[in-house]
């Protein structure tokens, strides 16, 4: 019952002003800083292991404001998931390479975990003519399973590919056409994983950027989200040359020295509350 009121209070809030919107997230973001002390506990950590160079109130900072931005991309998808097409398309800005996007030939777009992420897509699905999949992870709650399902397919010609089912549907997907839509900046735990510098800390690092790029014959082509006062700004990056090479650690390598620098440009919007260095290289201690 809770969380079917929490759907049908998403789809009230859509047709919201989007500065009252934004208004709201704020408020919910400084609740949550204040109540959610695991995760604010998990993003001091990472930005402590990040930013060893700031002092601590720098760092609890921007957590804050981290916190802040979660909660407002949060209620953005009430009117991205639930909002009017046209208002959708207007408060969705995609610039940049986009032909890197449309012409012919597989494409890995490579998403990192900035928490506009699921505005990125949709206007990706929207706005791109071409069809388009990524990979999900199923959610503990069957209703807010089933609302995160419907949003990520609302627009275009979206394909979700579980998880669990493994690496065959995303290449055959690719070699069909589709767009691949992967975040691969996460620790998924040790399998598979290569141990390579993030903000200069050794961090399990799946190559699966490269790994899908080499299998599906497909180029890499970054796409990042910021939020924005007007919306979100979806930012098409150039195809990345000499990608992916035959060693996956340096691929991995230069995977996260490229996101270092994105986040360096808005470290607020990063992705902090996400354990990323849970697994740790072998005799060192954990973090969290």
């Amino acid at each position: 019952m809770p969380s079917r009121f929490a759907l049908w209070l998403m789809r009230a809030l859509a047709p919201l002003p989007l500065p009252l919107l934004r208004s709201l997230g704020a408020l919910m973001g400084h609740v949550l800083f204040v109540l959610a002390r695991a995760r604010r506990r998990i993003a001091l950590t990472n930005l402590q292991l990040c930013f060893p160079q700031w002092s601590q109130a720098q760092r609890k900072n921007l957590a804050r404001r981290n916190f802040v931005c979660f909660a407002q991309t949060f209620l953005d998808r009430a009117w991205i998931w639930h909002g009017k097409p046209e208002v959708v398309r207007q408060r969705l800005r995609i610039t940049g390479q986009i032909e890197d996007l449309t012409r012919p030939g597989a494409v890995v777009m490579f998403a990192p975990h900035f928490y506009g992420m699921d505005a990125g897509g949709s206007a990706v699905m929207q706005q791109i003519d071409r069809p388009a999949c990524t990979i999900y992870a199923t959610q503990p709650n069957p209703v807010f399973d089933a609302w995160m399902r419907a949003g990520r397919r609302r627009f275009g010609q979206a394909t979700l590919l579980a998880r669990t089912e493994g690496v065959k549907p995303i290449v055959r997907a690719l070699r069909e056409g589709k767009m691949l839509y992967l975040l691969p900046d996460m620790d998924l735990g040790p399998q598979e994983s290569v141990f390579v510098p993030f903000f200069g800390v050794p961090t399990a690092t799946v190559p699966s950027l490269s790994r899908f790029a080499k299998l599906g014959q497909a180029r890499v082509v970054p796409v990042v989200t910021r939020m924005v006062p007007q919306g979100y700004q979806v930012q098409v990056h150039p195809a990345w040359q000499d990608f992916p090479t035959s060693d996956p650690a340096a691929d991995a390598a230069r995977m996260n020295q490229q996101l270092q620098d994105w986040i360096n440009a808005m470290p607020e919007q990063y992705y902090w509350v996400h354990k990323r260095f849970k697994t740790r290289p072998p005799g060192q201690p954990a973090v969290y």
